[in-house]
């Protein structure tokens, strides 16, 4: 059953309009500022960092509905700022006459006056050279600023988050997601200032504090720390994996971490993105995102990366959204084009290169499920010779008797000289006439011929496409399709960017678009069901990429067809050339679809399998 909507109240008379009152207008504001205890956690510990604090702290209880304490080293604040601190639109971080030169986290001056106001806040603070004071906000409602013992620094309290506004904290979840959304917040801060401490504890009554993160300051210029910090934050695989990013371009400026495509996701949670150090949420960023890695990945997979945008305050605008989680660029077809070349950039430079974990895992699987009961000990060399002398079968009369060497790897005289120095070894087998063993410097490769070979025929096919152009096939009839006015003038506006991929549309009258030419590479298709396709494109991400991801498809479909099929048998020139050009060859250590062509297994890996080590 469908419930009606609310009627508003019919008036007997006029609406009288009336200002509200200044608890009024601090709950609402609130609202905006203020939505669960995580909020509040991102807001203090924004303004520690904007106090130029080198360590903090952060306690909770109940998820933040009950406690949250946000203890800082940073410059603090005198008994005469502490009511201005609480004040509604008072900050010491912007002068009001430029909104667009913002270097700060914070510049609205809403925070506390919103904890104060759904609250129980307290502010002790103590600035260089001050007696410590402390000053209590209760619903709104302030208390007298008094004397406090204090070392240095800031310690913000606040209890009984929602208490004066009992409604929201119907909407609030478990315990257990909010202290998870505290923590998620905490790791991206850390992660935008690496040479800041921070620790973050659990706290209960009766019980002594529980550490749920920690992260130590981190020394050495930027990328030392951050590759310390996102070690610390995100693990050292995502770091053993990851390429680093360093990339200037217009004034805009592209540092951090990407992770190899082999190194992909189910899920987005390994994405961050920051604006000259503030982590964000942009829709058009974590696009660009993911246009960078869309021909590396299947749609199920995704990306992760460590990505901070650098650049004139003046050039983004950080006011447009009450939480500070939106930016919105002056140029953003510059800061989109210079996420995907920079990490397009640093892909290609990765060459062959998979992601370790793929040896992991084959390790992982060769592994018995049974543990050992025993382990023999490594036997020396003469002491294998002769027990297996010992077992050897009598001579045959007329034989005389020789000395058993033990068994060795060897390769035959016909086969070509030993290239182990590779990154990629040599060919010295072919198994179920798939995979190809090679033999390196520290261990063994173990290649799937047919993906490799398909991602080796993709890549040809396309720079044949990039130096040639594509080819356009035109319509007998021209294909004519209704739009909405907005839809029509979207794709007129892209009409040029279009031609180049070999589409060709022209205004038919009205909201109608007349299509004259497809790419002659898809084959037959339905202009309807393309143009929509564009424009899904277009509203999502500003841009079109489904044109290009279609004919690439189109292009990996042909790769599959001409690459070496399995079960096919191949001789050692062959599957050495293979190597070679894998190599040579950007982007070879993954298929089509992101998943690995090759395993790489180190030669003490492998003993460890065998208890050799």
């Amino acid at each position: 059953m469908i419930l009606p909507a609310p009627k508003i109240m019919a008036r007997s008379g006029p609406p009288v309009i009336r200002p509200l009152d200044e608890a009024a207008i601090n709950r609402i504001a609130a609202g905006e500022v203020v939505e669960r205890p995580a909020s509040a956690v991102k807001e203090l510990v924004e303004n520690a960092l904007d106090a130029g604090a080198r360590r903090i702290a952060v306690d909770y209880a109940a998820g933040g509905k009950v406690l949250i304490r946000v203890t800082d080293d940073g410059c603090g604040m005198t008994a005469a700022d502490l009511p201005l601190a609480v004040a509604r639109h008072a900050t010491s971080k912007i002068d009001g006459s430029d909104l667009l030169n913002i270097r700060s986290f914070g510049f609205r001056g809403e925070a506390l006056a919103s904890l104060g106001s759904v609250g129980r806040l307290t502010l002790t603070s103590r600035a260089a050279g001050q007696e410590g004071a402390q000053l209590t906000v209760s619903g709104g409602r302030m208390g007298a600023t008094r004397p406090a013992a204090l070392s240095g620094g800031t310690v913000v309290e606040l209890r009984d988050l929602f208490f004066a506004t009992p409604a929201r904290l119907k909407f609030l979840r478990s315990d257990r997601a909010e202290a998870q959304a505290i923590a998620d917040v905490i790791r991206r801060l850390a992660m935008a200032e690496p040479e800041v401490g921070f620790t973050l504890s659990e706290v209960a009554e009766g019980e002594a504090p529980r550490m749920v993160f920690r992260a130590d300051p981190q020394s050495g210029d930027f990328f030392a720390a951050l590759h310390g910090r996102l070690a610390s934050v995100l693990g050292r695989e995502f770091i053993e994996n990851a390429l680093p990013i360093d990339l200037e371009r217009d004034g805009l400026r592209l540092t951090g971490y990407a992770a190899l495509p082999t190194y992909s996701r189910g899920s987005s949670v390994q994405q961050f993105v920051f604006v000259n150090g503030r982590p964000v949420l942009d829709r058009m960023l974590l696009g660009a995102l993911r246009v960078a890695y869309f021909d590396f990945l299947s749609r199920d997979r995704h990306p992760a990366a460590v990505l901070n945008l650098i650049c004139d305050p003046e050039r983004v605008d950080v006011n447009v959204h009450p939480a500070k989680s939106e930016v919105r660029f002056r140029e953003p077809e510059a800061a989109r084009s210079l996420i995907i070349t920079g990490l397009r950039t640093a892909l290609s430079a990765a060459g062959h290169r998979a992601s370790s974990t793929v040896a992991d895992a084959t390790l992982q699987a060769m592994r018995p499920e049974a543990p050992r009961i025993y382990q023999m000990d490594r036997a020396s060399q003469p002491s294998l010779s002769r027990a297996m002398l010992w077992q050897a079968p009598e001579p045959a009369p007329g034989f005389a008797e020789a000395p058993f060497e033990a068994p060795t790897a060897r390769i035959a005289e016909s086969a070509p000289a030993p290239e182990e120095n590779h990154p990629l070894g040599a060919a010295r087998a072919q198994l179920h006439e798939n995979y190809i063993i090679a033999q390196t410097a520290t261990g063994m490769v173990i290649v799937d011929q047919h993906a490799a070979h398909e991602r080796l025929v993709y890549e040809r096919l396309k720079r044949q496409m990039a130096e040639t152009g594509i080819k356009a096939q035109s319509l007998l009839i021209p294909e004519i399709v209704d739009l909405s006015p907005t839809d029509a003038a979207r794709l007129l506006e892209a009409a040029p960017d279009l031609h180049r991929l070999g589409l060709t549309i022209e205004a038919f009258g009205g909201s109608a678009i007349a299509v004259r030419e497809t790419p002659a590479i898809l084959g037959t298709v339905s202009a309807a069901a393309l143009l929509r396709d564009v424009l899904d494109e277009l509203a999502d991400l500003g841009h079109s990429q489904s044109l290009q991801a279609r004919m690439e498809a189109i292009l990996s479909r042909m790769a599959c067809h001409g690459s070496i099929r399995s079960g096919r048998q191949m001789r050692a020139e062959e599957m050495n050339a293979l190597l070679r050009e894998m190599e040579a060859t950007p982007h070879s250590g993954q298929c089509n679809h992101g998943r690995p062509t090759y395993v790489e297994l180190k030669l003490h890996d492998i003993e460890r399998l065998f208890g050799r080590r």
